[in-house]
């Protein structure tokens, strides 16, 4: 079964207006359950686009999108909320964690919205962050870590509601290039435990550590 299916999907900004822009245009996509798929182009091209509209932070102009074969637009707020809580991770390449909490608060921070006991919360944020290679690393805050290991903390994060697929916009466009291979290296090992992953990223070397690479150009699929 594919984990994510689109069909004909576009996206439109400022429709019918003069700055009418098309970011994403009738793109159909089929990435199985437990792939390692890279979307690569050029800045503005529309990977980022693409990777929202899946996640259903942002909505489609037109198309359809197809999340375990459940068409993501007939799904009200809320259930699209509870769809990015349970089946997705994100990690950005801004980080997105709160500097003046530790390690461990922001991994917990995910498995406290979902009301989990607080003990097996904390003791699985140690786990994570121990695979994540940040053990003794708990208690520090995160203005106290380095961008590599920020980004080490946002993968444990991401894993926090142990998620079937896992976005990441540019997960290592913040990091030098021994950082950024580090951070691809654990993300390689979270794809063959069985997680769909899903990478943007602007660099060819990344790329090409993935199973399957989709080039975008101008909004449009030009190979995958």
């Amino acid at each position: 079964m594919p984990a994510i299916r689109t069909e004909n999907l576009s996206k439109i900004y400022n429709k019918g207006k003069k700055n009418q822009f098309s970011a994403i245009k009738e793109i159909n996509l089929s990435i199985d359950e437990g792939e390692f798929v890279a979307l690569i182009g050029p800045s503005g091209c529309g990977k980022s686009t693409l990777l929202n509209l899946i996640s259903t932070i942002d909505s489609p102009t037109e198309g359809k999108i197809y999340i375990y074969d459940k068409e993501i637009s007939k799904m009200g707020d809320d259930e699209k909320a509870v769809l990015r809580r349970k089946i997705f991770g994100f990690i950005f390449q801004q980080f997105n964690l709160i500097n003046s909490l530790t390690v461990l608060e922001n991994v917990t921070m995910p498995m406290r919205f979902e009301s989990q006991n607080s003990k097996k919360a904390e003791e699985m944020a140690k786990f994570l962050i121990k695979q994540v290679g940040l053990e003794g690393k708990e208690n520090n805050k995160i203005s106290e870590i380095s961008g590599g290991q920020m980004q080490r903390v946002a993968i444990a994060r991401a894993l926090a509601n142990n998620p079937k697929i896992i976005l990441a916009d540019e997960p290592t466009g913040n990091l030098d290039s021994k950082s950024g291979m580090q951070i691809m290296e654990i993300l390689k090992n979270l794809n063959k435990s069985g997680i769909t992953l899903i990478i943007v990223t602007h660099d060819l070397n990344i790329a090409n550590t993935a199973g399957r690479i989709i080039k975008i150009k101008d909004g449009e699929v030009v190979e995958s």
